[in-house]
């Protein structure tokens, strides 16, 4: 699934390619791009036609596009998108010829290159919903964000970013690392891949009990997150297959400057232990077991 990294990409191609247009014609071609538009996909058309997006926003790894009335003034409603597994959103030409998987199209009234919601296994899913904090005109569209999207804790790339207040919220939870990172109420954007190449930087491995890490353990841990989503972000992101692509349908290039997942039996690149595998939550976390040695089990 993608992480904070791929999703800012795509929100940086939509903000690029469709931001201050207005749309056209909307056509769903499968209902499960619009399952979580609760009124049905006629009522999703019909919220988002004739509406300009006035930017492209990102909350963890969702991505929401604020519409305008057609006079001018905020609706207070938005485009929430969810990728899931293999959903993408492509800006096309309007002569490029349909992809197989096309879920939803968005036409506009310029005439130029459309938007396309693309799902080979339809997980993820588009939305029409009503945004925190109302749409009186005049007001600042970029704090109010989907209702949905509220729990969601604002990611360490953020500029309010509270790292004092995630360390002692982290320090006060009886969990594993890795299970704390992976939990989108605490910090956004992190999902299994970028969780362990973080915890690689840090020296930690993700079973290390939370309340037991040292304020200068959870400073190294943010300095992983921070530096690995940063690097990854410059590299356009993960992209292990075709599934992952950014609105001009380019791949991410992280994938070669990974340390440690997806590197079974590979020399870890600091000390040149092979790495490991080990399962996790129906996945697989990839450590080295000489820099990230596993905690002892808690005493009864």
């Amino acid at each position: 699934m993608p992480e904070l990294p791929e999703v800012e990409v795509v929100r940086r191609g939509l903000e690029r390619w469709v931001a201050g247009r207005t749309v056209a014609t909307v056509e769903v071609h499968h209902p499960r791009a619009v399952r979580r538009h609760l009124e049905g996909a006629e009522h999703f058309v019909g919220a988002v036609t004739g509406r300009t997006v006035a930017a492209a926003h990102r909350r963890g790894k969702y991505l929401w596009l604020p519409l305008t009335e057609p006079d001018g003034a905020p609706s207070g409603r938005a485009v929430v998108a969810h990728l899931g597994m293999s959903g993408q959103l492509l800006v096309e030409k309007r002569s490029q010829p349909d992809e197989t998987h096309l879920r939803a199209r968005f036409t506009f009234t310029d005439g130029g290159r459309e938007l396309r919601f693309v799902d080979q296994r339809t997980f993820g899913g588009l939305a029409v919903e009503e945004c925190a904090g109302g749409g009186a005109a005049g007001e600042d569209t970029a704090e109010r964000i989907p209702s949905r999207l509220a729990h969601i804790a604002i990611d360490p790339l953020d500029p309010s970013f509270d790292e004092a207040g995630f360390s002692a919220a982290l320090r006060r939870r009886r969990t594993e690392v890795k299970r704390a990172l992976l939990d989108q109420t605490l910090i956004g954007g992190v999902g299994n891949i970028y969780a362990d190449e973080s915890l690689w930087r840090a020296r930690l491995h993700g079973a290390r009990p939370t309340d037991r890490l040292t304020r200068a353990q959870v400073g190294d841990l943010l300095d992983g997150v921070r530096s690995v989503l940063g690097e990854a972000l410059a590299q356009g992101g993960t992209s292990f297959d075709s599934l992952y692509v950014d609105v001009n349908g380019q791949s991410g290039y992280f994938s070669r400057f990974l340390a440690v997942y997806g590197q079974l039996d590979r020399p870890c690149p600091r000390c040149g232990t092979a790495i490991i595998r080990e399962s996790f939550m129906n996945r697989s976390s990839y450590s080295c077991p000489q820099c990230q040695p596993r905690p002892r089990a808690r005493r009864s």
